[in-house]
């Protein structure tokens, strides 16, 4: 690269995180991505910075439960808010890594969503700073807000630091209000990131695409890196028709099967052997 080029000149060298955003945007369907934080939309940070916002979530939640289940267990709320408040930051660096090979600020100023008015999970994200990571091929690497680095090694270290330090801050934060262990909060943890990088894949609807994810997922957990609770568990089993498909050994336990007439999961750590 040329490190005289001006501010303009790099502008012109190619686009910038919001056009990623926005192809992003267009391959997958189930979660709205966007820019800005319309009224009703959580900022992260805001949500960190108040964690008496986590049980007006969680009340919320246990009243859909009570609907749906007639139950709403205290371990199941707090740990399906705390399944899709990690989703956030995962799935964000999951989809732009995949797609764009671009690692945005997983910061939580930085990010925000919003709760679908049925069950309130997350159904819409927002990445709202302009800079990111990319690799030298990048046609925006020249410009001012990008951060090349050698190669998707590295572009992985970048993608699982940012992650580990917005969910460090979300542990310390939900940990004492939550009533789970920080060893279940790490796990849940390691299974949205491990999950989003294998789910990004999976959206592509081909076996070519749902194996581009589970590499993605070995690339950024290659190994364990603490507090993370485990290496990319992702392997080839046989499936329910004999056809041999990707699964995964499960980290945490959704707490589910407090629901009346529910059982553990396919994959439970309760159930299967570690």
């Amino acid at each position: 690269m040329n490190q005289q080029r001006s501010f303009r000149d790099a502008r012109e060298v190619g686009d910038g995180l919001a056009s990623s955003l926005l192809r992003v945007a267009g391959r997958q369907e189930r979660t709205e991505l966007r820019r800005d934080v319309p009224a009703g939309w959580i900022r992260c940070s805001e949500l960190l910075a108040k964690p008496e916002y986590f049980g007006e979530w969680r009340g919320l939640l246990g009243d859909w439960l009570l609907r749906e289940h007639s139950a709403a267990p205290a371990r199941t709320t707090a740990s399906w808010v705390l399944t899709w408040y990690l989703h956030v930051p995962a799935y964000v660096g999951a989809l732009l890594l995949h797609h764009e090979r671009r690692v945005p600020s997983l910061a939580p100023a930085e990010l925000a969503f919003r709760l679908s008015d049925d069950r309130p999970h997350p159904d819409g994200m927002a990445v709202l700073g302009d800079a990111f990571h990319c690799l030298p091929t990048d046609p925006g690497s020249a410009r001012p807000e990008a951060t090349v680095v050698h190669d998707e090694r590295a572009l992985a270290a970048v993608l699982r630091a940012r992650y580990l330090a917005h969910a460090a801050r979300f542990v310390t934060v939900y940990a004492p209000i939550s009533g789970l262990g920080r060893r279940t909060l790490w796990a849940a943890a390691t299974d949205a990131l491990e999950n989003s990088l294998w789910w990004a894949g999976r959206q592509g609807g081909t076996p070519e695409a749902e194996g581009a994810g589970v590499a993605d997922a070995a690339l950024v957990l290659d190994e364990r890196y603490p507090p993370l609770t485990s290496a990319s568990t992702l392997r080839l089993a046989e499936g329910p028709e004999g056809h041999r498909e990707w699964t995964r050994r499960r980290e945490s336990c959704c707490f589910s099967y407090l629901l009346p007439s529910s059982g553990e999961c396919d994959g439970c750590p309760r159930t299967c052997s570690r």
